[in-house]
This record gives C-alpha cells, structure tokens and sequence, in this order.
C-alpha cells in the first residue's frame, strides 16, 4: 500500500466520507495478502518506500497476472523484471496502462505517478551488448521516480569517448556503471566524478571472462574509492539502490542536486 493511500484512507474517515470499520476492512490485507502461491507484500511502500517489484523468471503467466491484480487493486505501481512478450500481452488485455521495455525485458504499469525524487542517476555501460543490463537499471530508476541520463558505449577501449562526457557524469548524483569483459570502467569513472558509484558487472565477454566473474573480481578491487558493486547482470539491484540513496537524501532533507556544466558545484 502506498502510504499515500495510507494518508487518504485516515483522511476520509476523519471527514466521515468513510466508517472505521470500512477502513480497518481495506487495511485488513496489510502487511500481506495469501494468494496460496505467493504472499503480496503490500506493506512493503510503507517500509520501504517503493512497493513490492515482480521478479518474472520462474513464475507462469497466470501468477504474475494475479500478482499484478492485487497490487493494482491496492493502488500501487508494479514493476516485473526479466519478463516476456506473452506476459505483457496477457497483463495488457486486463491492464492497458501496461508498458514493454523490449531492451530492459521489464513491464511496468504506472497506477500514480510515483514522488519525483531530487537529484540525478546516470546509467553508464561499457558497450552496445551492455545496454540490456543498463536498460533495466534504467527502467527501474525511473518507475521509482528518478531523473535518468543514459551513457551508453563509452567503454576503456575508446577512453576519448568517456571523457567527452565528463561534464555530464559529473552532474549526476548517483552513477550506475555497467561493464564486462575486464570490467575496468568503474573505477575509470569512480576517478572523474565525487557521486557515489554503483558498478554492474555484465555477462559480456570471451571465454576467460567467466560469465562476468572476471568483470564482478575486477570492479571488487577497484582502485577507486567510493565504488560499490551489486551482483553480476543485476541492473535491477544498481537501479533501486540509486534510487534509494536520491530517497534517503531526499528524506533527510539533504541535496544531491547538481548544477550546470561549468558552473560551481554545491552539496548540501
């Protein structure tokens, strides 16, 4: 439940559009909800701060679509993660607001727009067979309210093309990186920029990359300092967590705004 949903609920009974029994009826489902299958965590914005996210592999059709429904139902935007063609089709015979990110292999379907968050996250990779894994660093930033700039085919083989974009990375207030093969643009950019870093290592790479353990071993010694690293192919976990920071900062009345190009820099 969205803790807006929360404060609209407490407001209506205060007005007397709404009894206290009919309000403790559609509170009776927090924390969670037994679909038998699955327990739908409808507490979780409340905890949180953004609701519970679909992780779509291993989940049949018919169980993501009644998930989706409950959340929905409750009000609260969702998020399915390493989804299909078919699922959407299936979610958006019921649901038309929902959305395919075809790259990102993610479904989202907006019910309220989410709290815009201040600040931020650039999402960086490496090369063209990255961008998958940026993408849904990406898609989620931006389902959880961020601002995203995407900076995408800058990797260390071409490092002319990273620096012509030193301006903008320094503008941001989180930066997501994503890089296989040896993994080292992390620390390139942890080197340019004082915002907090989130290295994504990917899948991509030859035979000695490991499937991107080469690349997740790489970016765990980076030489740079303040680069932290989610697991390999995780652009979910980077994009969350970015948003999580803009949150926290956010919350406690902090700014990770950034200027202009050019222009002094402030952090409050």
């Amino acid at each position: 439940m969205d803790p807006r949903e929360i404060e609209s609920l407490l407001k209506q009974v205060a007005d007397g559009q709404l009894s206290p029994e009919q309000a403790a009826a559609r509170l009776k489902l927090l924390p969670y909800e037994d679909l038998g299958f699955a327990k739908v965590d409808h507490h979780r914005a409340l905890r949180r701060g953004f609701s519970e996210v679909v992780y779509g592999p291993g989940k049949s059709v018919e169980q993501i679509l009644a998930i989706t429904d409950r959340l929905v139902d409750r009000g609260q935007n969702v998020l399915v993660t390493r989804t299909t063609h078919e699922v959407h089709e299936r979610i958006a015979q019921r649901h038309a607001a929902a959305h395919f990110h075809e790259i990102a292999r993610c479904l989202t379907l907006t019910v309220q727009p989410p709290i815009p968050l201040i600040g931020r996250v650039a999402i960086v990779c490496a090369g063209t067979s990255d961008v998958p894994v940026a993408e849904e660093a990406a898609v989620t930033s931006e389902f959880l309210g961020a601002t995203v700039d995407r900076v995408f085919d800058v990797g260390v083989a071409g490092l002319h093309r990273l620096l012509d974009q030193t301006a903008r990375l320094q503008q941001a207030s989180v930066v997501v990186v994503v890089a296989g093969m040896e993994g080292a643009l992390p620390s390139v950019v942890g080197g340019l920029v004082d915002a907090p870093v989130l290295a994504v290592p990917s899948s991509v790479g030859y035979g000695a990359s490991f499937g991107g353990l080469a690349a997740l071993l790489a970016m765990l010694n980076s030489c740079a300092s303040g680069v932290a690293v989610v697991n390999i192919d995780n652009g979910f976990g980077a994009g969350y967590l970015a948003s999580l920071i803009l949150r926290t900062a956010q919350r406690e009345g902090a700014s990770l705004t950034r200027t202009e190009p050019g222009t002094p820099q402030t952090r409050l």
